[in-house]
């Protein structure tokens, strides 16, 4: 009853929490997304190989986990409006990246085995169209973390200006990881000397780590302003 009464007295509270809630659940998609691949893949098979991209387990026994997330990620962010509207076109923009991410995959070009259980052969239109769109995902939410959650409405407290370090830290580990997947991606001396170690997983889930953090700092899970 005395909640009830509060969100009658208060009508943004509820607003308010469930902005929280949708930010921390992005976040923590974002973040288990890779373990729950390459645990899942590892229960479900004889598949102890790491794939070369996170994007690559769309043909393991956890495909179906890794598109269905990326839909759920889109949703969030589709209804995620911000205080701006920068804030709203930044989220249905993205939005729009992870579906592309979702049902644009990658190519495949190896046969069926203990962890390649589903075969697509190679599209180069549909592969293009695939990497544009994760490239320029991880560039809006670069974009989130470095532009849009480090605005303030000029008097940031304490914990506002350490929850902008993170923010400013996580825009540039994925910045970073994207330039790295490309440069790596390019330079032909690069992929032969660094194949083995499945750099693109590692900087992927690099990326995804840095977003699922800065999404939950701003969901105030991580440096909440002390009540």
């Amino acid at each position: 009853m005395e909640n009830q009464t509060t969100n009658q007295q208060n009508p943004d509270s509820s607003l308010l929490i469930h902005y929280l809630t949708l930010r921390k659940s992005v976040g923590l998609l974002g973040i288990f997304l890779p373990l729950v691949l390459v645990f899942g893949v590892k229960f479900l098979t004889n598949c102890n190989t790491l794939q070369d991209s996170i994007s690559d387990y769309y043909y393991t026994k956890m495909g179906h986990y890794m598109t269905g997330t990326l839909c759920a990620v889109s949703l969030f962010l589709f209804s995620y409006k911000g205080y701006e509207k920068k804030d709203l076109w930044a989220g249905r923009v993205a939005s729009l990246f992870a579906l592309g991410v979702a049902f644009f995959p990658c190519s495949n070009y190896y046969p069926l085995s203990e962890c390649k259980v589903s075969m697509l052969k190679g599209n180069d239109t549909i592969n293009l169209i695939h990497f544009i769109s994760a490239t320029l995902l991880f560039l809006t939410l670069s974009y989130f973390s470095l532009f849009l959650f480090t605005k303030s409405s000029g008097h940031p407290t304490k914990r506002k200006k350490q929850r902008n370090v993170v923010y400013k830290i996580c825009g540039i580990i994925i910045l970073l990881s994207i330039i790295l997947i490309f440069l790596y991606s390019v330079i032909p001396s690069l992929h032969k000397q660094f194949k083995e170690y499945k750099p693109i997983f590692w900087l992927e889930g690099l990326a995804l780590l840095a977003f699922g953090f800065s999404w939950l700092t701003k969901g105030e899970a991580l440096l909440p302003d002390k009540k």
